[in-house]
């Protein structure tokens, strides 16, 4: 059983910044890969960014535009995603989540889902 905690997001204005952090149980985290999804409300759960054991990263680049940075430290258990310029349509509940495999795009290459953490942006 593998255990994902998200902590880090909160209200922001927009154009701010945050930074979530996702800390994994276990002793076998540096031999997955890890992502990060987002649900708005009313909407479909979607894909953000993830990255693989070896450190590549993949980003939803319609979503994220080059703003969304995502990085993993082995030694913490932790993968982290840098969040900057913000904007209102960012507002989500963010979930971490532990590739297994496929796609790191598709929700269904993740087993282990965090609990998530709410990212409010103001206008």
């Amino acid at each position: 059983q593998v255990t994902l905690v998200e902590s880090g997001g909160g209200l922001v204005r927009a154009g701010g910044s945050l930074r979530l952090s996702c800390v994994a149980s276990g002793r076998t985290f540096s031999s997955y890969g890890m992502g990060w999804f987002r649900q708005a409300p009313g909407k479909a759960r979607e894909f953000v960014a993830a990255i693989s054991e070896s450190g590549g990263t993949w980003y939803n680049l319609d979503a994220t535009k080059g703003r969304f940075v995502i990085a993993r430290v082995d030694a913490e258990n932790t993968v982290y995603l840098q969040m900057n310029s913000l904007k209102p349509e960012d507002t989500a509940v963010y979930y971490c989540a532990r590739h297994v495999s496929g796609s790191y795009q598709t929700n269904v290459a993740y087993d282990y889902w965090g609990q998530g953490t709410q990212v409010t942006v103001s206008s």
